[in-house]
């Protein structure tokens, strides 16, 4: 089972419908935020969505706790847990949702950890990565509690030296 999980695409749309298009055959998108377009615009259609704190339209929940792929998913774009300076809010947060998987942007640096059994993912941004040039989203593929977090370009290049594979106990 597949996740595509994407952050920080500031205006982008087109961006947006050629990676769903590319990507077939994922179960789920995830957006974690700042799309700064309306929850209702076509190039977000059959994402989940959360409120970034550059999101204006009200309809956006600020998280989504929920079961994706077998595991449980806590998904918030991160300015409401401090998380350019520190995981640990996101960290107790997630702990009380009893997440498995933390879905998070904000920051746009891409990188993927383990932290206290739970796995945190931040894919980047498709418009304004920082720490690295290429602009970055991940693709998640989990079997039994193996789960592998593949980070690639815009332009669909794997990014051997983020991508990783995580044990869930």
């Amino acid at each position: 089972m597949k996740a595509m999980i994407i952050s920080d695409s500031h205006g982008l749309t087109e961006e947006l419908i050629i990676l769903k298009k590319k990507h077939t055959d994922v179960d789920v998108c995830i957006h974690c935020g700042d799309s700064e377009l309306d929850i209702s615009h076509e190039s977000l259609a059959s994402f989940e969505l959360v409120r970034g704190n550059c999101d204006f339209d009200p309809q956006f929940p600020n998280a989504i706790t929920k079961e994706l792929l077998g595991l449980r998913f806590f998904i918030t774009h991160g300015h409401l847990y401090n998380v350019k300076m520190t995981l640990m809010n996101l960290a107790y947060k997630a702990e009380e949702e009893q997440a498995e998987i933390v879905c998070f942007g904000h920051s746009h640096i891409a990188g993927s950890e383990m932290i206290g059994g739970r796995l945190f993912i931040n894919p980047g941004s498709i418009r304004l990565p920082k720490g690295i040039h290429e602009k970055t989203y991940v693709l998640l593929e989990v079997q039994n509690r193996e789960i592998k977090v593949q980070f690639y370009s815009l332009e669909g290049n794997l990014l051997k030296s983020l991508s990783k594979t995580y044990h869930l106990e």
